[in-house]
């Protein structure tokens, strides 16, 4: 299902895999992030996605209307993980809400590994 708007001049459609590349650009960007995941069932191995890669690491549920998004991330080393959600959250939730015009119902941020930076 895709998020839509009905406006004066008619219908406005955006499809999941647009918001999810967006979204993914402006978690990447957050302090703290080194990039999004993807989980490997088979084996459960974590990998680092590469940035065109991003929407791997990212789904995007409708409901009612409002977004829920939730994010498979890694982490820096030795930064305060409540910090960087707090931080991602806030960005996301901003960002998304003023590029979409739809609302966040929900972020979800599921930590799957952390990486040292060098």
């Amino acid at each position: 299902m895709n998020g839509s708007m009905n406006t004066h001049m008619g219908n406005i459609e955006i499809d999941n895999e647009v918001i999810a590349q967006y979204a993914g650009s402006v978690a990447v960007e957050c302090f703290g992030i080194v990039g999004m995941a993807s989980v490997n069932v088979k084996d459960g191995l974590v990998h680092l996605l590469k940035r065109e890669s991003l929407t791997r690491g990212i789904t995007i549920e409708i409901n009612n209307n409002k977004l829920i998004l939730n994010f498979k991330v890694i982490v820096s080393y030795g930064v305060s993980i409540k910090a960087v959600a707090d931080n991602l959250i806030s960005n996301v939730k901003y960002n998304v809400e003023k590029f979409t015009g739809l609302e966040i119902e929900k972020i979800n941020i599921f930590v799957e590994g952390v990486r040292v930076i060098d």
